[in-house]
């Protein structure tokens, strides 16, 4: 089969051109380094602890060089996109791939936790240039609709099985080198998304000229930034003030970059976009499934970790299940989508993903391994066709040349969307669990040991380990009996969130005709243009 190309007839208005096997080998390169990105987000919740020994971080840098990968990355994914669109999409790339290398290797030789902040700082920077970019060059390679619904749901999941594999990852470098293999190991991927760019990937996707408004681009950072620190910063143990003082801030310059995008002849974001269904309808529910599974996950490895007793890698191992039957599901997404409306098959999977966090309700701290892992392949597949599918159905619905921008402002929706989740179904677990401690403490606790013990599991546990014999072990199980109730608490709320999103798609995606037998028209809301299937598998406006 032949590579994709733009005939006189297609420019004409006459077939997409179908992608060959080139196409096909460069969708292989995109989705290495988009879930290598999104494994980088996971990568260092087991390494943590050697990388905290060697570098001797506070609590408070601990958690910035966590976090400030996934908040930068998220805060610049629709500005990169942008960018992306303006100066080319395989420029970006490579651009973002080297940097992501280099930055990778030198922070896996830090000797400081100033400067390792630095690096995953630098490392999120790079991250945001890199996904949008890959999402752009798929849409330009893919322009026929059914096999751009394959190569999507290969993309989404690429970045679900990076976020279920971190751990797994971690594990196995743990257990045969130190922590910092978790930085270098990215070196040889990023090396080879640079050395294959330009052999497989085209280099004629710029797509939109001027320059580029850079007030906009500054208004854009205030308001996401804030607002994503905000929201993440609502499960800890910051200032409530603080908090909302944050996501206000946010919130007012998010108006103001609306104002300026409505009134600008050619916008950075085109805001106007939110009026089609499809994008409006897509996000909506692209946040919700993403809002109910940010929170559990975060609980169910905490789980399985700090309850059940499991090391790292055995950890890992018990995600593996879930994470590679998702990857099946989201391949098998715009399969099904071609045939039934990609509103109801989303809808499906997000009622299925509920039926999932019915059954973590039902888990107690006594609960068996095999229950567990049976309850999350039920509702972490689930989430892949609302991945696949919405994210398709946004970077379809805009113009080509504004391909990057929604690509972008998919990924930060998702990144909020899970921020929202810990902040939310987290929070609320959370208070659960402390809750329900505080009731079933033995008595005769010193002050400070009960207060440990109210704070979180983990402090439970280690205090529970200073105490003697029965009284420790009564201190452990009153703790984990706690965490299993907020854990079956925040499994209802996010079974709730998932039903609302379950209910969104079927109504306001409804609309949205099966693949291959009519179209959303890019930029124009509520539009529907007819097209025809002939017997090539090409599609036909």
């Amino acid at each position: 089969m032949s590579s994709a190309k733009n005939s006189p007839e297609q420019a004409a208005g006459g077939p997409e051109p179908t992608a060959g096997r080139k196409e096909w080998f460069a969708l292989a390169l995109l989705v290495l380094p988009a879930m290598l990105l999104f494994m980088m987000l996971t990568i260092l919740f087991l390494a943590i602890p050697y990388l905290a020994a060697d570098l001797k971080p506070s609590s408070t840098q601990t958690l910035w060089i966590l976090d400030i990968y996934g908040f930068l990355m998220a805060g610049l994914l629709v500005l990169m996109g942008t960018v992306a669109d303006r100066f080319g999409h395989r420029n970006l790339l490579m651009i973002g791939a080297a940097a992501f290398g280099v930055v990778s290797a030198v922070a896996g030789s830090a000797d400081d936790p100033v400067m390792m902040i630095v690096w995953r700082a630098l490392l999120g920077v790079a991250a945001a240039a890199q996904m949008p970019a890959t999402l752009g060059l798929i849409f330009g390679m893919f322009q026929n609709p059914r096999q751009r619904g394959v190569a999507i749901g290969a993309w989404a999941a690429a970045i679900s099985a990076g976020v279920a594999l971190g751990p797994l990852l971690s594990g196995l470098l743990l257990d045969a080198f130190s922590w910092r293999a978790t930085f270098l190991v990215a070196v040889p991927v990023m090396l080879l998304v640079v050395v294959g760019a330009p052999f497989l990937l085209p280099g004629h996707q710029k797509s939109q000229t001027g320059r580029l408004d850079l007030v906009s681009a500054v208004l854009l950072i205030l308001a996401l930034l804030p607002f994503i620190y905000g929201i993440k910063s609502i499960a800890t143990d910051e200032s409530l003030a603080v908090c909302l003082a944050a996501i206000a801030i946010g919130l007012v310059f998010g108006a103001l970059f609306v104002i300026r995008q409505l009134r600008s002849p050619a916008p950075l974001l085109d805001v106007r976009l939110f009026g089609n269904r499809a994008v409006g309808g897509a996000l909506g529910v692209f946040i919700l499934a993403a809002t109910g599974l940010g929170g559990i996950y975060l609980m169910f490895t905490q789980f399985l970790q700090q309850v059940k007793g499991l090391s790292p890698l055995e950890t890992g191992f018990a995600i593996l299940p879930a994470a590679l039957v998702l990857i099946v599901v989201a391949t098998l997404s715009p399969v099904m989508a071609r045939r039934v409306r990609p509103g109801y098959v989303i809808a499906t999977g997000l009622a299925v993903q509920v039926v999932g966090y019915l059954l973590l309700t039902q888990v107690g701290s006594d609960t068996g391994l095999p229950l567990l892992i049976a309850s999350f392949i039920v509702l972490y597949p689930a989430v892949a066709p609302s991945m696949a599918l919405t994210t398709d159905l946004v970077v379809s619905s805009v113009p080509p040349e504004k391909a990057g921008a929604a690509g972008g402002l998919s990924s930060t929706v998702n990144d909020l969307g899970i921020s929202l989740g810990v902040a939310i179904v987290g929070s609320i677990g959370l208070a659960t669990y402390r809750s329900e401690v505080t009731d079933g403490l033995p008595a005769g606790l010193p002050a400070e040991v009960e207060e440990a013990a109210r704070d979180n599991l983990g402090g439970a546990i280690a205090a529970a380990g200073q105490l003697p014999g029965e009284l420790g072990e009564s201190l452990l199980q009153a703790s984990r009996d706690a965490f299993a109730g907020g854990l079956n608490t925040g499994a209802y709320v996010a079974a709730g969130v998932a039903a609302v999103g379950a209910i969104l798609a079927a109504v306001a995606l409804r609309h949205v005709p099966p693949t291959g037998t009519a179209a959303v028209t890019p930029g124009a809301p509520d539009k529907v243009a007819a097209v025809t299937e002939p017997a090539d598998d090409s599609v036909r406006k």
